[in-house]
């Protein structure tokens, strides 16, 4: 499980595409490096992957098809600078909200704005994907946690970015058409979908 606060951007140092598998290393921090073992888990850019290999601050991973075709890690290449979070531990501060590294799919900025140093970006998603989205609720865009701003029927929503968070992460970067990766807040998802269930079984009493 990760927080989504991310800890910064690392570059992916070397990359290998071999059948249905990208095969990457990324560079990280000597603190976000400091023990961390085979088989740990590590969040690039939202997306949940198992540590494979690891020498120094250098560590590696593998993103097979299915990762690939529902994230943006299908566009990898070297040089690019990922964000990156490492798993919650018991009695880590949980400053963002749960988000366990499992992307439905992704958005696309229709918009970008600014309103002094907030950055306001608009993001547009499948239609079906919006009763998960709420006015005031959470969301995780490449892992991190951003409070959701106005929804519009049309299958878009906004979130308001601080300096701060521009300068951990790629928003700052971003262009319209640009994609992310999204991860609806599970606690949302399970609330609808069992009203839903609910509401469906009563109408067929």
């Amino acid at each position: 499980m990760y927080s989504g606060i991310t800890r910064g951007l690392f570059p992916v140092v070397e990359l290998e595409r071999r059948a249905g598998v990208v095969h990457f290393t990324v560079e990280l921090s000597p603190e976000l490096a400091r023990g961390l073992e085979l088989g740990a888990s590590v969040a690039f850019d939202g997306t949940c992957l198992t540590v494979v290999a690891i020498a120094g601050t250098l560590a590696s991973f593998d993103a097979v098809a299915e990762t690939l075709s529902h994230t943006t890690l299908g566009e990898l290449e070297r040089g690019r600078l990922l964000s990156v979070e490492r798993s919650v531990r018991v009695g880590d501060e949980l400053g963002g909200h749960d988000v366990f590294g499992h992307v439905i799919g992704t958005g696309t900025v229709a918009a970008v704005g600014n309103v002094g140093a907030q950055l306001d970006l608009t993001i547009a998603v499948p239609a079906a994907w919006m009763k998960y989205i709420l006015h005031k609720g959470f969301v995780a865009l490449d892992g991190s946690s951003l409070t959701v701003g106005n929804v519009y029927e049309d299958g878009r929503f906004e979130v308001h970015l601080i300096p701060e968070t521009q300068r951990l992460t790629n928003f700052a970067n971003k262009r319209v058409g640009d994609r992310v990766n999204v991860e609806l807040d599970p606690r949302t998802v399970a609330i609808v979908d069992t009203v839903e269930r609910v509401l469906a079984q009563r109408l067929r009493m």
